[in-house]
């Protein structure tokens, strides 16, 4: 079976073809490769096996050249986990093989999977999660019956806030959305994804009707909001933002059991809730109180010049967090704008 390196930005019905793959998520969809290329300028480049016109096995990657990261294949950036799809786990280390000899030739330091431990049998992972998913089948009668007491008293809280939530993909919302984003990068000591790549996730995402804004507010002001994708029967809990001063009224517990009704109402499947690290026992503990399942999801980095998996380096020094922390938006919207792509 032929390996073709491809872009999928060139194949109109690749989201079709994914359908033929067990594993797919929405990580492996045109769409978001659109989104990270045209946000950050990085190059898909798909390793796939073809049956006649099915897809029979992918590893997807971007090539990013950075003048302060260096030169680097990411199985995907800025992806929470990206499985190495195959309709036959011996096809994966001829991948494996192709992706890192293609690697050697464009002269990129490392090559990242996010993801892939089925395969990578015997080698330490540079760096591991939590993932957490919630099965929607049950039914928003049983899910909302099995909760953790916490998160149904929050959610009792929440209400009685008189608190209005809403689902949206207008541009508006992503506008909310953004300014709540500003607020919870600073308090983690982050800069803030561009603004450009918001509005990208807007043309290629939501108003394409793969994902959804869940808005709640008060009074007319945005407090709390998520962003979801969705693609087959599965739903992605991408990213969370709320205002600090409002914490208390519980706003991102009625947030995502509006996501939850909506999912359960249009028939999907799974509800999936990212990645979590390891040190964030809060958002754990948040998320596994929606009676979720939980599983690692492991990372792994393979040194192309030592021919050998590595471990992860940490890319923000918490000092540098601290001093994040206490700049304005405005600078770190300008910090955000300049080195994210750097950071893929």
């Amino acid at each position: 079976m032929p390996l073709l390196i491809v872009n999928p930005l060139d194949f109109p019905h690749w989201n079709e073809s994914l359908r033929s793959l067990p594993g797919h998520s929405f990580f492996h969809t045109s769409s978001w490769a659109e989104v990270l290329h045209r946000s950050y300028g990085y190059k898909p480049v798909y390793f796939t096996m073809w049956e006649g016109d099915v897809l029979s096995a992918l590893l997807p990657c971007m090539d990013i050249n950075s003048f302060l990261t260096g030169r680097r294949g990411v199985s995907l950036p800025f992806t929470d986990y990206c499985e190495p799809l195959v309709s036959d786990a011996a096809l994966f280390p001829e991948m494996l093989a192709a992706a890192i000899a293609f690697g050697k030739k464009q002269n990129w330091k490392t090559l990242e999977f996010r993801g892939g431990e089925t395969f990578m049998q015997g080698q330490e992972p540079s760096e591991w999660y939590y993932g957490h998913t919630l099965d929607l089948t049950a039914g928003t009668q049983k899910i909302f019956s099995n909760l953790r007491d916490s998160t149904g008293r929050n959610i009792k809280k929440a209400e009685k806030e008189k608190i209005d939530v809403t689902i949206s993909t207008a541009p508006d919302a992503v506008k909310a959305f953004c300014r709540l984003n500003a607020l919870t990068r600073k308090d983690h000591g982050l800069p803030p994804q561009p603004l450009r790549f918001f509005q990208c996730l807007y043309d290629h995402i939501l108003s394409q009707g793969m994902g959804f804004i869940v808005l709640a507010s008060l009074r007319g002001t945005a407090i709390a909001a998520n962003v979801y994708c969705n693609f087959g029967d599965q739903i992605l809990y991408k990213y969370g933002a709320s205002d600090r001063v409002y914490w208390h009224l519980r706003a991102n517990n009625l947030v995502m059991r509006e996501a939850i009704k909506w999912g359960c109402d249009r028939g999907y499947k799974t509800l999936c809730f990212g990645r979590t690290e390891p040190e964030n026992t809060g958002l754990r503990q948040f998320k596994t109180g929606w009676g979720v399942r939980e599983q690692v999801i492991t990372y792994y980095r393979y040194n192309l010049k030592k021919d050998d998996f590595i471990k992860a380096l940490t890319i923000i020094h918490p000092l540098y967090k601290k001093a994040f922390k206490k700049l304005p938006i405005r600078v770190l919207d300008f910090i955000g704008t300049v080195l994210y792509r750097h950071m893929g």
